[in-house]
């Protein structure tokens, strides 16, 4: 899988630590020079940063045109 940055990826495993489930969507902010680990960034609707969390690319896929975003509570890292 070809990832840039920017681009919004949803998570494919739960990140229990983090209070992240399968679904919950992030945007790639880094990707690392072997293309094996990315960094998300996770926002609330208002815009602000709620965690940046480092993950392997197996733990993301992209996002469809026939899926929705969902909204949930989640606490702050």
């Amino acid at each position: 899988m070809m990832l840039k940055e920017f681009e919004q990826v949803a998570l494919t495993v739960d990140l229990p630590d983090f209070g992240f489930v399968a679904g919950d969507v992030g945007t790639v902010v880094d990707i690392t020079t072997n293309g094996k680990q990315i960094t998300l960034e996770f926002f609330n609707f208002a815009g602000q940063t709620v965690a940046v969390i480092p993950v392997s690319i197996e733990s993301v896929r992209l996002l469809n045109t026939h899926e929705i975003i969902h909204a949930r509570t989640v606490k702050s890292a």
